[in-house]
């Protein structure tokens, strides 16, 4: 009897694709990574880190590491990461984020019987439980920069306006029908951005308050005048794309003769050059 062929065994795309983004914070992403679990495919983007980061390759063989040469700000390397997934879900995770496979689970739940929905976070919280900053409205002109706040609201779906990055859910689909974040972004941008989609698309932007993850709000390694430039660079790229051309141009002259008069020169530079996180503009 002629032996049946053997079938090669064919690896299957993920139903959930984690895209966590990290720079020398190694100790934080130990825990991140940690409490996601083997469920997921799961794809550290590493942009440069010079501490201990390269070790977890090691303690984490299930985790792709993509090492980058140096930091070229979050936007970058969330996109870097998304082209290598193939989950029908994409969680885009910072670092300083620890949430749960099970949490994971319930986000792509929901997205896959909520057609109205175009994102879904977690709610963040602390280690005790308790809300942390989340949510704010979209930029605009009158309010360039509004403040995070805890997200607030009746019932177990919370609908906003926009949303820190720290935690959001997408649809592979829809990420792929933005043909990437817009990369014009640095490091701050990317969650107005991509909110900015999901309300374009007319689709709700929602938080599960029974889906969790603890937000440790870590301080950045990277110099807060270097992350003053990037800022002022990506409120100017939000407020020009979204708001029109003369409506960047006028917060960059604005911030960038504030801060020439504050001898803030890395947000002068960032104001006026369009200068990202990496230098690049």
């Amino acid at each position: 009897m002629t032996p049946e062929p053997e079938i090669p065994d064919v690896a299957q795309p993920h139903r959930v694709s984690v895209v966590v983004v990290t720079h020398n914070r190694a100790e934080l992403l130990r825990r991140s990574l940690t409490a996601l679990g083997a469920g997921h495919q799961v794809l550290v983007v590493d942009n440069g880190s010079s501490d201990a980061s390269i070790s977890l390759e090691a303690e984490f063989p299930a985790v792709r590491f993509i090492r980058l040469p140096r930091n070229f700000g979050l936007t970058k390397a969330m996109n870097v990461g998304a082209r290598s997934a193939d989950g029908s879900f994409l969680l885009f995770l910072h670092d300083d984020t620890v949430i749960s496979g099970d949490a994971v689970n319930a986000l792509a739940d929901f997205l896959e019987n909520r057609s109205d929905a175009g994102a879904v976070c977690p709610l963040l919280t602390d280690e005790s439980g308790a809300p942390v900053r989340q949510a704010r409205p979209l930029p605009t002109p009158g309010q360039p920069d509004p403040p995070f706040a805890p997200a607030s609201g009746t019932g177990d779906e919370i609908v906003v306006p926009c949303v820190s990055g720290a935690a959001l859910m997408l649809r592979m689909s829809f990420y792929k029908s933005l043909r990437e974040v817009d990369d014009r972004f640095g490091t701050y941008g990317s969650d107005a951005e991509l909110s900015a989609q999901v309300k374009r698309a007319n689709r709700k932007l929602v938080i599960l308050r029974n889906v969790t993850a603890i937000h440790f709000w870590a301080k950045s390694p990277v110099k807060a005048s270097v992350l003053g430039g990037d800022r002022a660079h990506g409120t100017a790229a939000f407020l020009g794309k979204h708001d029109g051309v003369a409506a960047g141009m006028l917060y960059r002259l604005k911030t960038g003769l504030g801060a020439v008069a504050t001898f803030r020169f890395s947000v002068m530079a960032g104001a006026f050059s369009g200068a990202k996180i990496d230098g690049s503009s």
